[in-house]
C-alpha cells in the first residue's frame, strides 16, 4: 500500500472574516510532487477560498522557506462555514455535535469559535436552516467564506 505523504502548506490570503491579510498553515496530501499538486486535508479557520479535499498548486517560497499555496485547481464540492458563538455561556459543543450528527465535522479554536466542513453530498439547505434558527435565537453568527456551487444550488432549490 502506498504511503500518504502529508505536507504542511502556508496559505496567505485576505480574510473577509478578519478583514485583514491572514496567514494560516494547513496539512495537505501530496498528489503529484513534480507538478506541485496537493489536496487539502484540513478545515480552514479564517476563510480562504478553499475547502477540504480541494486540489491546489503550491510551490516552495524562498522568502517564507515553506511550501506555499498558489491557486486552487480542482474543487471538491465541499464547503466551509465559520461559526462564532455570541451568547455568553453557551456551550459550542452542543451545536458542533448537532452538526456532527448531520455529517458535518468541525475544528474548534476556542470556547466560542469553530470552522465546519460541509461535505458535497450533504444538503446544505438543511444546515442553513439550523444556522439561521440559532442566529435568530441570538446564539451565533456565521460566515460562508467557501460555499461550493453544489451547496449554492441546494439553497436555490429550496
Amino acid at each position: 500500500m502506498e504511503e500518504v505523504k502529508q505536507k504542511k502548506v502556508l496559505f496567505k490570503y485576505h480574510s473577509n472574516v478578519l478583514d485583514e491579510l491572514t496567514v494560516e498553515t494547513m496539512w495537505a496530501e501530496e498528489i503529484d510532487k513534480e507538478n506541485g499538486i496537493y489536496k487539502l486535508d484540513n478545515i480552514p479557520f479564517y476563510g480562504p477560498l478553499i475547502a477540504t479535499d480541494d486540489e491546489f498548486y503550491a510551490e516552495f517560497d524562498e522568502s517564507e522557506q515553506m511550501l506555499t499555496y498558489q491557486k486552487t485547481i480542482k474543487h471538491s464540492g465541499n464547503s466551509i462555514v465559520l461559526v462564532i458563538i455570541t451568547k455568553n455561556g453557551f456551550d459550542k459543543e452542543i451545536i458542533r455535535n448537532r452538526f456532527k450528527e448531520l455529517n458535518c465535522t468541525s475544528e474548534g479554536m476556542n470556547d466560542s469559535y469553530f470552522s465546519m466542513e460541509i461535505l458535497k453530498d450533504v444538503n446544505y439547505s438543511e444546515i442553513k436552516k439550523i444556522l439561521i434558527e440559532y442566529e435568530n435565537d441570538g446564539v451565533l453568527e456565521y460566515a460562508e467564506p467557501c460555499l461550493s456551487e453544489k451547496h449554492q444550488t441546494d439553497l436555490k432549490n429550496n
